[in-house]
């Protein structure tokens, strides 16, 4: 079991079969179904913003991250930490050495966003990918981006712990790593659950123990024993977006 999981629920039976992902566009790219014009286009306001920062700027830069499929946490205007866990996936995505500044790069691609790389192109139209080389995960539903999130996997160092489980100290050892290969959701966890190897929230496991869930250190490098790390936010909205026996693809490795 790892320290760090993905959480995934459910979503119900898709019966669209090997429809193309479609990863959310701009508004200048999309006009609404029946609409005679597309959207007005993005404009970054282009203020640099850093960690803590305040104010519309912080705003429209939440409100595009969400549009695009990332999850900033509340719009409020505050750069905290889910809007920064937001920002990492996003400049992942589209090639940017991820910082929690917002400067001309990071503006300049929210005008003109990247998809996500598609992993398994014939992939199920509900279906999650785990790129172990950015450290991102992108649930697809429909054929469509639903979200994409900033991660931490399995750190690939092996340990050996000793913890009290099931009435007696045990010694649990690992490689500490989040096996690539093609897998399917199982059971879950509301809330905080314990494992052997510390608290899981929200856990969706895919892999026999390794799970996706929300941690409350989810770092750039992969940190955890084995599961997929989320941001705490993420994870709170996930159970209610991917359901049991959807496909989970792991692809990559991850290069320090």
């Amino acid at each position: 079991m790892t320290a760090g999981a993905v959480l995934v629920a459910s979503l119900g039976s898709v019966g669209v079969a090997n429809a193309q992902p479609v990863t959310p566009a701009a508004p200048a790219v999309v006009a609404q179904a029946g609409a005679q014009a597309a959207a007005p286009e993005f404009v970054a306001p282009g203020k640099t913003l850093k960690i803590g920062a305040k104010g519309n700027e912080v705003k429209v830069l939440q409100g595009r991250l969400k549009e695009l499929g990332y999850a900033p946490g509340k719009i409020d205007g505050r750069y905290g930490g889910a809007t920064q866990a937001a920002v990492w996936a996003f400049q992942k995505v589209n090639g940017i050495s991820p910082t929690s500044t917002v400067a001309s790069r990071t503006w300049n691609a929210l005008e003109a966003p990247k998809a996500p790389k598609v992993l398994v192109p014939g992939g199920k139209p509900t279906r999650v990918e785990m790129n172990l080389a950015k450290q991102v995960m992108v649930l697809y539903v429909n054929g469509q981006v639903k979200l994409i999130s900033h991660t931490s996997s399995g750190s690939g160092i092996p340990y050996c712990e000793t913890a009290n489980w099931n009435g007696k100290v045990q010694r649990f050892c690992g490689d500490a790593r989040t096996p690539t290969g093609d897998y399917k959701t199982t059971w879950r966890r509301s809330g905080w659950h314990k494992s052997y190897l510390g608290q899981l929230y929200n856990p969706i496991f895919f892999n026999g123990g390794i799970a996706f869930h929300g941690a409350l250190s989810v770092p750039l490098a992969p940190a955890s024993h084995g599961c997929v790390r989320l941001p705490m936010n993420v994870a709170g909205m996930l159970p209610s977006l991917l359901g049991k026996n959807v496909p989970v693809h792991v692809r990559g490795k991850f290069v320090r």
